[in-house]
């Protein structure tokens, strides 16, 4: 199989590792700077036209279109890990005693995410083989809706695209995220304002514990090598916190809209490197692939919403292929269950991460291998 050129310095996740390599000069830190600039003005705008999400799609789409032109800027990837952490703490802060009793009835829709995703990925992947011209272990890794890095890793090491893969997932959650908050807000009318927080400000004493919820909650859950560890433990530990009555306060407003500002800089500067067309092609498959995937989402929302027992909004937002982190945002937004809609991801990545292997193995017939969870 012949192998792609090598990929420029900035793309996608080589952008990620490259740049925490990276020293801190002057001229990086003002790539950095103008970056974060772009992405807060982005959500600004998108703030005071009212659009959904505001601030984290427009930073995301800002600088996704600055990457594209070729601006000066880069991503704070280094920070990236204290952001996450601050949304998982947000993110435990919406879940109740009450909600914490509904996870038996969750059992259903859980066992049907499994079939959901073979579904989907029949689907996708011969989309990005025919349509995309994509040999069988890029199609696979760009047509299944698993944690970007762990797609990524597991496709090169048997000889995959990794470009390619790298541009369809960031393409993929671009695309998800955008077509679900847009819906939701200007065909099914639900608000999908800002995902802040609630009540008043929090006091001195429980920013302590929520920020002990974040710093022991991430280092827990990358011990114990949980995927997307610097989200899921400080938003399990702030559940608990939350849950128990310790606390019922969340991470400040102020401090929540910077971290999405910043998360949404980051999702967009993915795009650093590649070309327009090469950007445009990967985005118009992913949009292909992407429908399809979300009618399916539709269409098991609407067959087995009775016996699931949730609203056809929540099965979406459950099911969607959207990233873990964004997604539970947008539920956040919309005032949803946030609890069913992040273990629903949540299940997603580990169904994954345990199986692509043994699948991909059987298509490149050589002994499965093994992939590290990563955040």
């Amino acid at each position: 199989m012949s192998r792609p050129d090598p990929a420029p310095e900035q793309t996608g996740p080589e952008v990620s590792g490259t740049e925490n390599a990276r020293a801190l000069t002057p001229d990086v830190l003002r790539r950095i700077a103008f970056g974060a600039l772009l992405g807060a003005a982005g959500g600004i705008l998108f703030w005071l036209a009212h659009m959904p999400l505001p601030w984290m799609l427009g930073s995301m789409l800002f600088t996704m279109v600055a990457s594209i032109f070729g601006a000066p800027i880069l991503p704070p990837n280094r920070i990236r890990p204290a952001l996450v952490a601050v949304i998982g703490v947000l993110l435990g802060s919406g879940f109740s005693p009450a909600l914490m009793g509904q996870l038996g009835d969750w059992a259903i829709s859980l066992g049907l995410l499994a079939l959901y995703l073979v579904v989907s990925g029949v689907l996708a992947v011969p989309f990005y083989m025919k349509v995309g011209g994509f040999d069988r272990i890029t199609a696979f890794c760009s047509g299944m809706p698993g944690g970007l890095m762990e797609m990524v890793s597991l496709g090169k090491d048997l000889g995959g695209d990794d470009r390619k893969i790298i541009l369809a997932h960031a393409a993929r959650i671009v695309v998800t995220i955008s077509l679900i908050s847009f819906w939701f807000r200007i065909i099914e009318g639900q608000n999908v304002g800002t995902a802040i927080t609630k009540g008043g400000s929090p006091s001195w004493q429980d920013l302590a514990i929520l920020a002990a919820c974040g710093v022991i909650g991430a280092f827990t859950a990358l011990k114990l090598r949980l995927p997307a560890a610097t989200l899921v433990g400080p938003m399990l530990l702030s559940a608990a916190v939350h849950v128990t009555g310790i606390t019922a306060s969340a991470p400040p407003q102020g401090l929540v809209i910077a971290c999405q500002v910043l998360m949404g800089t980051i999702m967009g500067c993915r795009f650093l490197g590649a070309g327009r067309r090469e950007v445009i092609h990967a985005v118009s498959l992913s949009f292909g692939a992407t429908l399809m995937t979300l009618l399916v989402t539709l269409l098991f929302a609407l067959v087995f919403g009775a016996f699931i027992g949730q609203t056809t909004s929540q099965i979406v937002l459950a099911y969607a292929p959207g990233g873990l982190t964004e997604m539970s945002l947008i539920a956040l937004a919309m005032k949803a269950e946030v609890a069913y809609v992040a273990s629903h991801h949540i299940t997603r990545i580990v169904l994954l991460i345990s199986f692509a292997p043994l699948v991909l193995s059987l298509i490149d017939r050589r002994p499965p291998g093994r992939i590290k969870p990563r955040d």
